[in-house]
């Protein structure tokens, strides 16, 4: 019967060789992205890299993530939160058995953040050669920030006292950023072409908030449409923790390109750009809602309800009930109630002559009235089915002087474009991602590949 001591000693090995397979598979990926081969083309749109990061992804719930070839260093349990789960069952699962541990963690106020488990969040366990607890972690905010607003992962670390008790306190690092660049092709959606070139979807979701002054992703989007992307990621500890922000985009919608840059002038807020120096941030958006349909266009039309030929105002977007709806440009609350077949509506009055309107809401956002000012894309409403509808749906009109106009083809009023030394510094920015954009455009076309991911 082998002893505790040689059974920990097996173990200890067998986790040295996870590391040096996991060290080795990293060197392996970074090889290859500096030779810059060039290869066949794949059968997926590629995802092209200009710094690798090390990715380790958990073979099991619990895994073991750090060993000393010498065995000077304790040895760490990793294990993720399921729904369900108590401070009992973790402490379990990571072999903690130290006495008066859970106690602590159920009534320290120092540890009130271990009080709420988040399914998915993680919870690591460090144990000494004696299987005696060297630290125990819950990482309960995985892509956080600090105190300046940088990107920072925040956990719960929990260390044994001299006394015999414990001590918690909570602990704040800075995520190292990666930047990556890829690029797909429109096959069925938006979703399906960024999944397969490995882009994560809240980069996605930045896609098309960014074009929505310039594309309408519900009707505009094609079989054949193309995209080119750089953007950044979050890591701590070479996992994985949040999606970063877009820094450059190239759209080609039916033929045309939209482009986008990340500029921030001196002592301002930052924003997208076109590579002209134009604002992406439009006066108005296309769209008050995010992935929906339209369910009715502007004009005559037969009434679902009354079933009369009527002249319609606006254009209907089905979606389910509860989606939020956004304001498609700054402006005032001119009204906010009910109005019969509008049922629950609210009225924005914008810069001029234009107002835009969105009806047949369940409910409005927290905190408007009229006379409240809001920001393009705010969240003001959800949508419902009150007053005159069949069923859930946002009827949406945009007004100039009153007088409606149909939403999907008037000329929107455009942004401002930088000028004189914002202009300057501009190019300067714009200028390496357009020589960047114009080798993955190529590479793309020649169904070559960078440095796969």
């Amino acid at each position: 019967m082998p002893t505790y001591r040689e059974l920990l000693k097996a173990r200890r090995k067998n986790r040295h060789f996870l590391r040096n397979g996991v060290v080795l598979v990293a060197l392996g990926l970074f090889a290859t992205a500096a030779a810059l081969a060039v290869v066949k083309p794949p059968e997926a749109p590629v995802t092209y890299q200009t710094q690798t990061p090390l990715k380790v992804t958990p073979l099991a719930a619990k895994l073991a993530t750090q060993i000393a070839p010498d065995g000077s260093a304790p040895y760490i349990n990793q294990t993720r939160i399921k729904s369900g789960d108590n401070v009992a069952a973790l402490l379990k699962r990571l072999e903690v058995s130290e006495e008066g541990l859970q106690h602590f963690l159920v009534h320290n106020e120092a540890a009130r953040s271990i009080y709420k488990l988040y399914p998915g969040r993680t919870v690591e366990a460090a144990l000494d050669g004696n299987g005696r607890l060297v630290w125990l972690r819950y990482k309960h905010t995985p892509n956080g920030k600090d105190d300046q607003g940088n990107p920072a992962a925040k956990w719960l670390e929990v260390t044994p006292t001299e006394d015999g008790g414990f001590e918690a306190q909570e602990q704040t690092k800075i995520a190292e950023v990666q930047t990556h660049a890829a690029e797909g092709r429109i096959e069925t959606s938006l979703f399906g072409a960024t999944e397969k070139a490995g882009i994560p979807d809240a980069i996605t979701m930045q896609m098309a908030q960014i074009l929505a002054s310039k594309m309408d992703f519900m009707k505009d989007l094609h079989q054949g449409d193309e995209f080119r992307i750089i953007y950044e990621t979050h890591t701590t500890d070479g996992h994985y923790s949040a999606a970063g922000r877009i820094l450059a985009l190239e759209f080609v919608n039916k033929g045309k390109t939209h482009e986008a840059m990340w500029f921030q002038p001196e002592g301002e807020k930052g924003g997208y750009f076109d590579f002209d120096g134009k604002s992406q941030k439009g006066a108005f958006l296309k769209t008050a809602l995010k992935f929906t349909r339209i369910s009715s266009k502007f004009g005559m039309r037969k009434h679902p309800i009354h079933g009369k030929w009527t002249g319609h105002k606006g254009v209907d977007y089905a979606a389910p009930a509860g989606t939020h709806i956004h304001a498609t440009a700054d402006g005032v609350v001119k009204f906010i109630g009910q109005q019969r077949g509008y049922g629950n509506v609210i009225i924005l009055q914008h810069h001029g002559k234009y107002s835009t309107l969105y009806a047949h809401q369940s409910r409005f956002a927290k905190g408007l009235r009229k006379g409240s000012k809001v920001s393009q894309g705010q969240h003001i409403g959800y949508v419902g089915a009150t007053g005159w509808a069949t069923g859930p749906h946002l009827h949406y009109e945009f007004r100039v002087a009153g007088e409606p106009k149909d939403p999907l083809s008037v000329d929107l009023p455009v942004a401002r474009s930088l000028e004189g030394k914002e202009m300057q510094q501009f190019k300067t920015a714009v200028a390496q991602y357009k020589d960047q954009m114009q080798l993955i455009a190529r590479l793309q076309s020649e169904g070559t590949e960078l440095a796969q991911r």
